[in-house]
């Protein structure tokens, strides 16, 4: 882990993002949707480095499964400490089609949040692992004497 010491941001190494992901099981996907980006909620498994989750038919199965990479991203942070980190995964998406990777992906867990057929096992194999932590800064920091004034109506 390095550390930023301009603004107290921790680096972290890949195997700290990795222990981060396999605490978490919803992040963000984000895909390019013909000319824009697009970014969906997504629950995933961590597996031998690479993420997994399962989608039905659809666009983002269409979009994830383009010629174009992909970005994950997850984050947190401890209540209590007031400590937050952040891990973004950029690579390229399978679709699991082999026996023997769809009987391996039951074992991971993947119950999908919305009902409905979710037959597609997408690989997420990166190429990009980052992530940082760092502590939330008190409202005063960054809250100007403007945040709080008055303003004009938007009628």
């Amino acid at each position: 882990m390095t550390k930023d010491e301009s603004t107290s941001t921790q680096h972290l190494e890949a195997d700290e993002c990795w222990k981060l992901l396999r605490g978490v099981s919803v992040g963000r996907l984000a895909v390019w949707l013909e000319d824009h980006p697009d970014i969906f909620p997504i629950n995933y498994a961590v597996d031998h480095g690479t993420l997994v989750f399962r989608t039905g038919e659809g666009t983002k199965l269409s979009a994830a499964l383009a010629d174009h990479p992909v970005a994950f991203e997850v984050d947190g942070v401890d209540q209590s400490t007031g400590v937050a980190w952040s891990v973004n995964i950029k690579g390229a998406a399978q679709l699991l089609r082999t026996t023997e990777e769809l009987v391996d992906s039951f074992s991971l867990m993947l119950f999908p949040w919305e009902s409905g057929r979710k037959d597609a096992f997408v690989r997420i194999v990166p190429t990009s692992t980052t992530g940082r932590r760092f502590t939330i800064s008190e409202p005063t920091e960054w809250w100007t004497v403007n945040s709080r004034a008055p303003h004009a109506s938007d009628e």
